[in-house]
């Protein structure tokens, strides 16, 4: 029998002179904790992304912010992408930056703004600042925010792919309806909803997606504009949550992938811990 040469391998296959480039060193412990997984981490060198409507940087709940941007653009024009030099106009990005710093306070953050006065915004901003978020390279992307517009779905899949292969972990909130909305969606992010109790530490896994995890999400305090508090509820706070333990996580095991960095916290989450020492 003839044995194929390397040449005449299918597309995207190993050859076998190759093994030993993927051997992966065996770093991960007979059983994964939250000690283990974020034991001692702050969060530091870890960059997050808050795509949303900006940081208020200074505030007292969240610290000081890296590097801020702002995505504009009219209906029919490309959107363009410069340095916000007026930080949140509505809160939300802020209530988020907050819930993040508040489970990583040394982590690195970064605000792209695509959302005005009240929360509005549009599709297309939307994407084109996640677009810059995922070119940026960033650790974690927190997107509290999505899209009903099926016409923006293709463009928001591809991207999320695109993170996913770069090494970004995308966490993104469901909506707070029941309707269709992206890119929670898409299994290569990481998606989120709320649940009440008032442990901020507290997540669940839900093996009944498209919703993967649980946060705390119900009855928040979460800081506000002029370095204000309020208390809130919605999946938007909820997502953060998760963003914070992500960027725990890759502060001290920067090598995980985002496929990795899921696995752990379906391993760490609350209700699979539970039957692991049950």
């Amino acid at each position: 029998m003839v044995e194929p040469h390397e040449e005449e391998l299918p597309a995207w296959s190993l050859p076998a002179a190759a093994l030993d480039s993927i051997r992966m060193p065996p770093t991960w412990p007979d059983r994964v904790d939250r000690d283990w997984a974020w034991g001692g981490s702050t969060g530091k060198g870890a960059v997050v992304a808050v795509v949303d409507s900006g940081i208020e940087s200074g505030h007292p709940l969240v610290g000081d912010v890296e590097e801020a941007v702002v995505v504009t653009g009219a209906p029919g024009e490309e959107p363009k992408v410069d340095v916000d030099e007026q930080g949140d106009v509505c809160g939300h990005g802020t209530a988020c930056a907050g819930v993040i710093r508040s489970l990583a306070p040394e982590c690195r953050l970064v605000s792209v703004r695509v959302l005005g006065a009240g929360s509005t915004g549009s599709g297309r901003l939307l994407i084109a600042g996640l677009r810059w978020a995922v070119e940026r390279g960033v650790d974690v992307i927190n997107m509290s925010l999505s899209t009903t517009k099926q016409d923006f779905a293709g463009v928001l899949h591809d991207l999320t792919d695109a993170a996913y292969f770069n090494r970004t972990v995308v966490v993104a909130s469901a909506h707070n309806m029941p309707v269709e909305s992206f890119p929670w969606r898409f299994s290569s992010v990481l998606s989120v909803g709320s649940h009440e109790l008032d442990r901020g530490d507290a997540f669940f896994y839900n093996p009944s997606p498209p919703v993967e995890f649980f946060a705390r999400g119900v009855d928040v305090e979460v800081a506000w504009l002029g370095g204000a508090r309020v208390r809130s509820t919605g999946n938007s706070f909820a997502t953060p949550h998760i963003s914070g333990l992500c960027a725990l996580i890759r502060a001290k095991h920067p090598e995980l992938t985002p496929f990795q960095v899921k696995s752990v916290l379906y391993l760490t989450a609350d209700n699979v811990l539970e039957e692991a020492s049950g």
